[in-house]
């Protein structure tokens, strides 16, 4: 059983080596529990401790959790519901094709916005953030993928992600995918 320490991230780490500590530590915590609300609250935990643990600017991340599909919406009304977060209270529903998340949950791509407020539609749940990434996290074979949630994670300092952030999200989104009975 993974320890409560696994929230713990050493200071002076890299991104990349914070972020291989949250896929070990997630891989770890997902091990024999397949509930996606357990392991996407630990999973939000996890990032939230990795970005706190990082110089300027991860540690003005300021919200790192998930929304996911929400199953009371109907096909023409598809739309995302708050899931399990770290940080300031949230919007609680978000339309597929409106703002960063939306965009993210339509298109099943991964949305990198260095200036939200450059952002067609941008939805401002906390006017604090500056820049924020979504990552879609879909199950299924080919031709036939679902999107079921979206990792989302806002910063306070525009530019606050990178290419090394979204390979590692993505990474965790595929983990999320495979590690939960959606």
């Amino acid at each position: 059983m993974v320890h409560a320490d696994a929230s713990n991230f050493a200071e002076g780490v890299t991104k990349e080596q914070a972020y291989e500590q949250v896929l070990l530590q997630a891989g770890g915590l997902f091990d024999g529990q397949r509930n996606w609300v357990c392991n996407l609250a630990n999973a939000a935990s996890l990032l939230w401790h990795a970005y706190k643990s990082l110089p300027h600017p991860s540690n003005q991340v300021n919200w790192a959790g998930f929304y996911t599909l929400d199953p009371q919406a109907t096909y023409s009304k598809s739309q995302l519901i708050l899931g399990p977060f770290q940080g300031k209270v949230a919007c609680q529903l978000i339309a597929f094709g409106k703002g960063v998340c939306g965009t993210a949950a339509a298109t099943q791509t991964t949305q990198l916005v260095a200036d939200v407020e450059k952002f067609p539609g941008h939805i401002a749940c906390d006017g604090d953030s500056r820049s924020e990434i979504v990552v879609p996290i879909v199950v299924g074979a080919a031709g036939e993928k679902k999107l079921v949630a979206i990792i989302d994670v806002d910063c306070a300092e525009l530019d606050g992600f990178d290419e090394v952030d979204r390979k590692y999200l993505e990474q965790l989104a595929e983990l999320l995918g495979r590690s939960c009975d959606w």
